[in-house]
């Protein structure tokens, strides 16, 4: 893919704060959002860096030791090809289709791929019921959903005229996703991305009132999380570990946006327990270099000798409900190195 216009002006910003990581003050005075008429981040940045590109994209470890690593290139490569088999499937642009997986390789390839179609995404975690999908269908207006085969059967209680497409095994009566291994990697946009047109709709948590749809467009997440990156301090060629569950904003903010803006991995450990020893053997493992968790995992975390890990990472923060000082003590003694809590809603990036 060639860079365009506003692939410059959206590297010009990324670059400014990578050379001004350590000098806020400079960095505060100097950074200049990006403005575009036009822009699709996974066209205009993503496929451009991904281009001939062989470092590692995505790096997902399973509890049982099975280990997937998926390049630049060959997600962009993936993206395409899932694009092609979603819109042979009906995807139009400005369709919404609800995704509902786990930290899986295909989460990461159909955000791309609805990206390039245009289509807009509603994430949902696997943990909904029955009752929450249904609202969810109805107030998101939901013309498709793309869900893992475990799940399928939630929908059995869903009503409505949408495409239903379950990854992994078959399902009777559900579109097989493992048709797109099979579809033309050839993909051609259509017309230009609208800078203003939604990307992602996000149900909010709920937690005085009803989960209310919150909506961001090409620039807002794509854009505004270049402040995500450079508060985390990510770099091209790190490896960025951020727990969060799929489905949240969170998520998006910091396995998906800002780690690829700045060409960093995004490694994932999937467990069904938390092991502190363990995960900080996998990032011991696999080389991590900025860590971001909630405080629940940091508060287990410190419960553990954190001596295990040999090489800590160099930047960890903590987003969700403010962090316990006696917390960031502790890993600041251990680890040399200073836990910085960050702030965000579903509406905003990181504040």
């Amino acid at each position: 893919m060639s860079a365009t216009r506003a692939t410059e002006t959206f590297r010009a910003a990324r670059d400014f704060l990578l050379e001004h990581r350590e000098d806020y003050e400079r960095a505060y005075a100097g950074f200049r959002w990006p403005r575009a008429d036009h822009f699709n981040w996974a066209l205009d940045w993503f496929d451009v860096i991904a281009e001939n590109n062989d470092r590692t994209a995505l790096h997902i470890v399973e509890e049982d030791g099975r280990r997937t690593e998926v390049s630049f290139a060959a997600m962009s490569e993936r993206s395409d090809r899932a694009a092609n088999w979603l819109k042979a499937q009906g995807v139009r642009e400005g369709d919404r289709i609800l995704v509902m997986l786990g930290n899986q390789v295909e989460l990461w390839e159909t955000a791309l791929a609805a990206m390039k179609l245009r289509a807009v995404v509603i994430p949902a975690t696997p943990l909904l019921g029955p009752a929450d999908l249904r609202d969810r269908v109805e107030r998101g207006r939901v013309r498709h959903v793309l869900v893992r085969d475990a799940d399928t059967a939630k929908f059995d209680e869903v009503p409505g005229e949408y495409t239903r497409i379950a990854v992994g095994e078959e399902v009777a009566g559900w579109l097989p996703y493992a048709g797109v291994a099979e579809a033309s990697v050839a993909f051609t946009p259509g017309r230009e991305t609208d800078a203003d047109e939604p990307l992602m709709l996000y149900f909010t948590s709920g937690t005085t009132a009803s989960p209310k749809l919150v909506e961001h467009t090409h620039v807002s997440y794509p854009v505004g999380h270049l402040s995500t990156m450079y508060w985390i301090g990510l770099r091209p060629g790190d490896v960025h570990l951020n727990i969060s569950s799929p489905g949240w904003a969170k998520h998006a903010w910091s396995n998906l946006f800002a780690p690829w803006t700045a060409e960093a991995t995004v490694f994932i450990f999937n467990y069904t327990r938390f092991d502190a020893g363990r995960l900080m053997a996998e990032m011991d493992r696999s080389g991590i270099t900025s860590f971001c968790a909630p405080p629940t995992v940091w508060r287990m975390l410190i419960q553990a000798d954190l001596s295990q890990l040999k090489v800590p990472p160099r930047e960890v923060v903590a987003a969700g409900e403010p962090l316990n000082p006696e917390v960031i003590e502790t890993v600041r003694r251990e680890w040399g190195v200073t836990i910085r809590d960050g702030f965000g809603q579903t509406e905003t990036a990181v504040q």
